[in-house]
């Protein structure tokens, strides 16, 4: 009987879990945990952050989230979005699957896009501190009107956003 090749069956080739994190990775909770806790209202998640591990360096990293969903905060009705989170990072970097979480805790939560967009922004600084953040958040035409919000941080001396 020949056995169907895999992970199992190619001599220890296969990929094994970390027993342990690693000390810069055990502050993490939210990545590995069972099950998922999936919170209501974007207070109750967290964000989370692991070290950078090239603080010397400039670099760019960009989360790009294109099934963003809020609410309207005075009609109830859902809206959609492409939420991108773009960032230099300066001591810590964000974990991915704990800002999936916070994305995915607006779902349920009133609140007009220009608040969303900022507070995202907020958020982010506040957990990470980066050197700079861009958070630009693209909404769904509602009344053939479609809105895209841009916030940054540091804000600019000049206010101004190029195109």
């Amino acid at each position: 009987m020949n056995e169907a090749p895999g992970p199992a069956n190619r001599a220890g080739r296969g990929v094994q879990p970390m027993s342990e994190p690693s000390e810069p990775h055990k502050r993490l909770t939210v990545l590995g945990s069972r099950p998922t806790e999936y919170p209501d209202a974007p207070d109750k998640a967290r964000l989370e952050a692991f070290e950078n591990s090239h603080p010397g360096r400039d670099y760019w990293i960009a989360f790009d989230c294109p099934e963003f969903t809020s609410l309207c905060p005075i009609t109830g009705q859902p809206d959609f979005g492409h939420i991108t989170i773009r960032y230099v990072p300066d001591r810590l970097c964000l974990e991915s699957k704990s800002l999936k979480l916070y994305l995915f805790a607006y779902r349920n939560h009133g609140a007009f896009h220009e608040e969303v967009t900022n507070r995202i922004l907020d958020d982010v600084v506040a957990a990470i501190a980066p050197r700079r953040a861009i958070v630009q958040g693209v909404f769904n035409p509602r009344g053939g009107i479609g809105i895209t919000v841009r916030a940054r941080h540091p804000t600019p001396a000049s206010r101004s956003f190029p195109a």
